[in-house]
């Protein structure tokens, strides 16, 4: 009789181990999830960098007249250099017409914003489209609305796929999304808008 309610006892003993061994697995997974989305929010941030500008974005912004469009080009800078180097706007092509030309940051950011309220009035204040001609060029604009109207992503695509066969030179792409590989879409940034609003979210969250 001794034997069986040590037995009883060891039993719930041993239960209360595997629940209580449950319980701190279930808080573990819980704790570990929270670095998951901290994660996912650093991958999708400004960068230093970027945010050091904002004051002279912002000066040139209000010049041009899009002030209210402060937070979409510093995300564009995030996406175009990280806000890194002399020339963080990537302008040089819209300035000089070949890359490398801008060496000081600020010539880089008047034209970046210059250039983009210029395509943002061509595109009629349509944001997405002005983003994405900012990246392909302004022929871009008139392919869209011909094909769509707006921005949408099938027809970047299909504007990237054009640009690229119709090049004899494509040693000269990089092509650094492998899905824009797989479609041989490697003229400009397929995904550009995409990567930009998900950096002005990020900016608008902080």
């Amino acid at each position: 009789m001794k034997y069986k309610k040590k037995t009883q006892k060891a039993w719930k003993h041993s239960l209360l181990i595997t629940f209580l061994l449950c319980m701190v697995l279930l808080f573990l997974s819980l704790v570990s999830y929270e670095p998951l989305q901290n994660n996912w929010n650093q991958e999708s941030s400004v960068s230093e960098e970027v945010i050091a500008y904002e004051p002279l974005v912002k000066k040139y912004a209000e010049k041009y007249g899009i002030a209210d469009k402060t937070h979409v080009l510093l995300a564009m800078m995030m996406q175009e250099s990280g806000g890194r180097g002399n020339d963080p706007m990537q302008a040089s092509e819209s300035f000089c017409g070949s890359r490398g030309c801008i060496d000081d940051p600020e010539v880089s950011i008047k034209q970046g914003v210059y250039y983009f309220s210029k395509t943002l009035e061509e595109a009629d204040g349509d944001v997405e489209l002005a983003v994405q001609a900012y990246n392909f060029g302004r022929g871009f604009i008139d392919y869209a609305v011909n094909r769509t109207g707006t921005f949408t992503q099938e027809t970047a695509i299909a504007f990237s796929q054009k640009m690229y066969n119709e090049d004899p030179e494509k040693e000269k792409y990089r092509c650094l999304r492998e899905e824009a590989k797989k479609l041989e879409a490697c003229y400009g940034d397929i995904y550009y808008v995409e990567s930009v609003m998900e950096y002005k979210k990020g900016l608008a969250t902080d």
